[in-house]
């Protein structure tokens, strides 16, 4: 349906969630709470046409769905377990894995103008809004990288391939 909207030339905008393009309902097995997600996460068919679609534009952003839990309800049950995952720490390097710098940004950035976020050039003069990151930095995700109150992430322990270090934004530096 929304590929017939693009067809058709109509202005639509799609979404998707970083772990819905990098994990299979196969990691459902172990009953890692860490995996119950919203969307859920799908089969290795589903990745694909969700990458086809960034590819041709279908979808047009990626989202981190930082969805933080608390302990009492991530660490219970399977079956009990609110859904929910963090992930703004991790999305940068989860989505470099998949595509290059120039794409990831794009796709992290796309939702500015849904949002109705102004983009600040880069001039002499102008407040400097701009993040920082190394693109080739590759580690593996783990509790030391996770900033937020909540420890919930799908990507714990997954190699990740580039590291936002913080932001300049309103006249501040703020680091990881």
């Amino acid at each position: 349906m929304i590929r017939e909207a693009k067809k058709k030339k109509l202005d639509v905008s799609c979404s998707v969630a970083i772990h819905n393009l990098c994990f299979t309902d196969d990691a459902l097995n172990t009953f890692n709470t860490n995996f119950k997600v919203l969307p859920p996460i799908r089969t290795q068919s589903d990745i694909n046409e969700l990458i086809e679609g960034l590819k041709d534009g279908t979808i047009d952003m990626v989202t981190s769905d930082h969805n933080p839990i608390d302990i009492e309800h991530k660490k219970v049950e399977f079956d009990h377990a609110k859904y929910g995952t963090i992930g703004l720490e991790s999305a940068f390097g989860a989505l470099q894995n998949l595509f290059s710098t120039k794409k990831a940004i794009t796709f992290l950035t796309n939702g500015k103008q849904r949002f109705g976020i102004e983009s600040s050039p880069i001039k002499i003069g102008e407040k400097a809004n701009l993040s920082l990151f190394n693109p080739i930095d590759t580690y593996t995700f783990n509790k030391t990288h996770i900033i937020s109150t909540s420890k919930n992430a799908i990507f714990k322990d997954v190699t990740l391939k580039g590291k936002a270090y913080g932001i300049i934004a309103n006249n501040k530096l703020i680091l990881n």
